[in-house]
């Protein structure tokens, strides 16, 4: 979390500590001409931007809910350290919403239009599992660097095509296809549509983070000792996706593709699409 350091009532000011590469959306989107963040510094954000998600939703007394996650509201320090900010849209729900059995029931839905959970949306029901749609979302512009809107089917129907890594983001030219495609498996799964499918914050998502954090640090590694880390491409990423595809195994295409081939069925039955869920 974004340390405050003071505050002046009178005039509704907030000191917050110096965040010297300011926040996600603007490094993502190269705000003044800023270079590309790295892959394996894009998968150390999304485990730092989920492990302080957790502690937020294992908060004592009560879990606290951010309900307003999004790249504009996460800040990089110099190292590229990331925090969370802007907890105004907080709330502190009964504790056994952190199980998502007992529901927290709000009047209106608050947040950011394309990162509401869409039950959140229709229903008032609030639980900690709103704030996993969210991170879903970001996770995705994470490793792409495109708008909200619409991106949790342009990323699922390019997995179904096989050219998946048509989107991840250009501007980073050595991308490991094969992990990015199990980071953005990961958050299609965080942005289904119903709560009760979205993985467990806690035993799925901060580990399998946490492991594509520690390859990426592996990969830099072996780098910096001149040597090729595993799954990694000298050059850059040719745009046609042939040469991603032949270097992946077929499991894991496969899987991913019948993963993404189901959510769009199911979408389809519940007559929902992301048009209409945004």
């Amino acid at each position: 979390m974004v340390l405050l350091l003071g505050a002046c009532p009178e005039y509704g000011v907030l000191v917050y500590e110096c965040m010297d590469n300011g926040s996600l959306e603007d490094r993502l989107l190269r705000k003044d001409n800023t270079p590309p963040i790295s892959w394996s510094t894009r998968f150390k954000i999304a485990a730092e931007i989920a492990t302080a998600l957790l502690f937020l939703h294992q908060a004592k007394p009560e879990p606290l809910v951010h309900r307003d996650l999004k790249p504009a509201n996460i800040l990089l320090d110099r190292n590229y350290v990331s925090k969370i900010s802007d907890v105004g849209l907080a709330r502190l729900v009964p504790p056994s919403v952190a199980d998502s059995v007992t529901q927290y029931h709000m009047t209106s839905a608050a947040g950011t239009f394309c990162y509401i959970d869409p039950e959140y949306q229709q229903t008032g029901m609030l639980t900690t599992r709103s704030d996993i749609y969210s991170l879903g979302i970001m996770l995705l512009q994470i490793i792409t660097a495109r708008p909200p809107m619409g991106l949790t089917h342009q990323v699922g129907r390019a997995i179904e095509r096989g050219r998946f890594a048509d989107m991840l983001d250009q501007t980073v030219s050595d991308w490991p296809v094969e992990e990015a495609l199990r980071f953005a498996i990961l958050a299609l799964k965080c942005s289904e549509l119903r709560k009760r499918d979205r993985p467990s914050l806690a035993t799925v998502i901060v580990p399998e983070l946490n492991r594509l954090r520690d390859f990426g640090m592996n990969s830099e590694q072996q780098q910096s000792r001149g040597v090729s880390g595993r799954g990694r491409r000298r050059g850059p990423l040719p745009h046609p996706t042939s040469t991603a595809r032949a270097r992946m195994p077929n499991a894991t295409q496969g899987n991913a593709r019948a993963y993404c081939r189901g959510r769009a069925e199911q979408g389809s039955n519940q007559g929902a699409t992301d048009s209409q869920e945004f």
